[in-house]
């Protein structure tokens, strides 16, 4: 089994990239949408939330209200610091689970944002960074998502540099070019990933 991180700054493609190498036979990990799922309605995860922040942090539906939470945590460390200490664990053993089922020889794709952030690169045998420029981040994320250019740049600088990303990478897939010339790189980056997980 091949170990492999993958990250990259908001608007990079690093979702594109996740989403390639799973077409080709990748069991991908998306660290977020397990943070997602560890506190649905009804989960330990999501109990444990409201102990701790209290109801008013759950919306009509019984969700999790993300944007209140976001609101709470951000730039209040100690509040971070406590949501981080419910989330993370539960996430790490979902995680776990998901590698432990996978068959022996796979290629396992760990799609984790704040790889760089976090300093999880010591944990994967390969680490992707999928780059492009900062002007193209942010040509993406207020033309493709909707984002004002004021909270784009805000996003953006709450991740980790570009440069940071780029120092802990074993590979770089360079996103500031075509789809096409993506998926080129993609099928270079799967042969050479397959090569090193065959026993």
């Amino acid at each position: 089994m091949l170990k492999v991180g993958l990250t990259g700054g908001i608007g990079s493609g690093k979702s594109e990239v996740s989403a390639r190498l799973r077409e080709r036979g990748a069991v991908v990990i998306d660290a977020d949408k397990i943070a997602r799922e560890v506190v649905e309605p009804g989960t330990p995860g999501l109990a444990a939330v409201v102990a701790e922040f209290g109801g008013d942090v759950l919306l009509p539906s019984g969700g999790l209200d993300r944007e209140k939470v976001g609101r709470i945590v951000f730039g209040d460390p100690a509040r971070l610091a406590a949501l981080n200490a419910i989330v993370h664990p539960l996430v790490g053993e979902r995680m776990q689970e998901l590698m432990d089922a996978a068959p022996a020889g796979a290629v396992v794709v760990y799609d984790v944002p704040l790889l760089a952030e976090n300093g999880l690169a010591p944990m994967y045998d390969e680490v992707i960074v999928v780059d492009a420029p900062e002007e193209t981040q942010l040509d993406r994320l207020v033309a493709r998502r909707g984002m004002t250019e004021e909270d784009a740049r805000a996003r953006m600088a709450n991740q980790a540099s570009r440069a940071d990303r780029r120092a802990i990478a074993t590979r770089i897939i360079d996103n500031s070019g075509t789809l096409d010339d993506l998926r080129t790189q993609v099928d270079a980056l799967w042969e050479t990933l397959t090569r090193r997980a065959t026993p």
